[in-house]
């Protein structure tokens, strides 16, 4: 990934006019607590130790104000964030310790780098005369997070601390997010401002300049490029959703005619039964949705990257089409696939300028040259994966089922393998910001704190997490968080005794040698009720539509362990290297 590294030199603190309610001097600890109150964050994803001490004190007389959720790992502390983030919009904020409460953080901060999802993540650091003397718990975090944090900062001064929270949730929240690293020393944390404090949020840094509003002649030369295509072809992207522009999405596809595919994290952009939808792309995505990028003669990619799952092998990869890229970060510009008419700008904005430029169009002998490659999926690979042919359940069966008693209207969080890719395409979105999953990382462990996050995000949403048994194993300890909370977080372990996903490449790839991916598992259920939530095994088709029935009829937190076919694969599959082309149905 190209990883563009912003660097700020934070500016004197400037003489500030006080707040007239808050004119008595704080400690910077009382000062990051009143910072987070004025910027709006409501909830706090963490766990105390040593160089944050000082921060979780201020924090005792801030609990009317401030949610704190104590998480049993810093991992899940940053998971849930990102999970709460990719509900809301708005950045997750993560309180940790210093030296190994940082480092645990660092998966979910590159995980919600490559996944453009705003997290803030405050981390304890020792005193300021202590630094570089490999004092207990110290870590260089400045060092450590550079190159995978959008920003961060190492505040030695209680003086700096309206200022840069202020400025590290301008640069979460805006332009493409991501995560910002804020290092706090603990002299800065318990000595008194020489002020009185006054917060006054961020709206713009010098040097940081995202462009929101598109360039009127790159909008013009794409509308050209829309209206003179006899075979567009549209892919949408995370960017659609993050923009909020789903309904600018909607207009635009209805208008112009266009056949729409999504990549994973653009999945719910786009309602799964609008007639011009085609599927999702991807080395697991649809036949069709693969095959015909590389027969459209425009493609239209808006607020996606051109990730190599969805490329494949790029070189290989719509070569005899026009590209216009719609993306608000221009790094990502010609980096994979070079753009005939690149438009820099925020989703929504662009959408907006195209709309009254663009044709009414009706491409319906276009969009049904899909349905052939459609016809041949469902007889090749959806027939058969739905079929109850074997005697154990099968995941694609049971998510369907999943999509059709939830109607497609539940928050899917899915974790990294075999179990995502079958949510991905056998669950119906129907509704917005329904799949929260780890994309471009691909971090396993990843759900189950997500669906916590996401639940305390928007508790109005049923939120269910689907999660392999290799994955479970490596955040369960996150379910004393679900218990302690008492959110009804649902959760679905798939469970097939393997660490399926690499099972599967060595049983094509590797002549069926499977090293190292069998599991022992322990019992689910008897874990999940020694931290006090209630659950059971499903391991009979015929108990499969009681067992989910339960599992969404609990009012409480609960644990549905389904036992599924060892040896299912995932169809389609485009091997590593090769062109979406070459998509193998079995």
């Amino acid at each position: 990934m190209n990883t563009t590294v912003i660097e700020l030199t934070a500016e004197k603190p400037q003489p500030a006019v006080p707040s007239a309610k808050l004119l008595k001097p704080l400690t910077g600890a009382e000062a990051l607590m009143q910072a987070l109150v004025e910027e709006g964050v409501e909830t706090i994803f963490g766990y105390p130790g040593g160089a944050i001490m000082p921060v979780y004190d201020a924090l005792y007389d801030y609990q009317d104000r401030l949610n704190h959720i104590l998480v049993r790992h810093e991992q899940g502390a940053a998971h849930a964030a990102e999970g709460y983030a990719r509900v809301t919009g708005r950045a997750g904020v993560c309180l940790v310790t210093s030296g190994p409460g940082a480092t645990n953080l660092v998966t979910g901060i590159a995980d919600a780098l490559i996944d453009s999802t705003p997290m803030v993540c405050l981390v304890g650091q020792v005193a300021m005369k202590l630094l570089g003397t490999d004092a207990f718990q110290e870590t260089d975090v400045i060092g450590v997070t550079m190159p995978i944090t959008k920003w961060n900062y190492q505040i030695t001064s209680a003086d700096e601390i309206p200022e840069i929270i202020a400025k590290a949730f301008y640069l979460a929240q805006s332009g493409r997010p991501g995560p910002v690293v804020i290092d706090i020393t603990k002299n800065a944390q318990v000595e008194l401002m020489t002020r009185a404090f006054h917060y006054q949020k961020c709206e713009k840094v010098s040097s940081y300049r995202p462009r929101l509003i598109p360039k009127q002649d790159q909008v013009e030369k794409a509308a050209e490029l829309i209206n003179k295509a006899k075979k567009p072809y549209m892919l949408v992207g995370h960017g659609v959703l993050i923009s909020k522009a789903e309904k600018e999405l909607l207009a635009f596809v209805e208008k112009t005619g266009i056949p729409v595919a999504t990549t994973l994290l653009g999945q719910s952009a786009l309602s799964d039964d609008h007639p011009l939808y085609t599927g999702w792309l991807g080395m697991h995505g649809n036949y069709g949705s693969n095959v015909m990028t590389n027969q459209c003669d425009l493609l239209i990619g808006i607020g996606m990257r051109f990730d190599d799952r969805v490329t494949g092998n790029a070189e290989l990869f719509a070569r005899q089409a026009k590209v216009v890229h719609i993306e608000i970060d221009p790094a990502e510009i010609d980096k994979v696939i070079k753009a005939d008419a690149p438009v820099i700008g925020d989703v929504k904005e662009v959408l907006n300028r195209l709309m009254p430029l663009v044709n009414e169009n009706d491409h319906t002998a276009w969009r049904n040259e899909f349905r052939k490659y459609d016809d041949i999926e469902e007889e090749k690979v959806t027939q058969p994966a739905l079929a109850p042919t074997t005697e154990k359940i099968k995941m694609a069966e049971a998510i369907n089922l999943l999509s059709k008693k939830t109607n497609g209207e539940a928050v899917m969080v899915a974790d990294v393998g075999q179990h995502q890719m079958m949510t991905s395409a056998y669950y119906e979105f129907k509704k917005p910001h329904s799949l929260v999953t780890s994309g471009g990382l691909g971090t396993m462990g990843f759900a189950l704190p997500a669906a916590f996050g996401a639940k305390v995000g928007d508790p109005s949403r049923e939120v269910i997490a689907i999660i392999g048994d290799g994955c479970f194993q490596m955040t369960l300890q996150e379910l004393g968080t679900i218990a302690q909370n008492k959110l009804p977080v649902k959760i679905i372990i798939l469970n097939n005794n393997y660490l399926g996903m690499v099972r599967q490449w060595q049983q094509l790839f590797f002549e069926r040698r499977y090293s190292f991916v069998e599991l022992q598992n322990p019992d689910f259920i008897t874990i999940a009720k020694g931290f006090g939530i209630v659950g059971h095994t499903c391991a009979k088709r015929e108990d499969l539509s009681a067992s989910l029935d339960t599992l969404l009829a609990s009012e409480t937190p609960y644990l549905l362990e389904i036992i599924v076919e060892q040896e299912e694969n995932v169809f389609p599959m485009v091997p590593a290297g090769t062109s979406v082309a070459d998509i193998r149905l079995e």
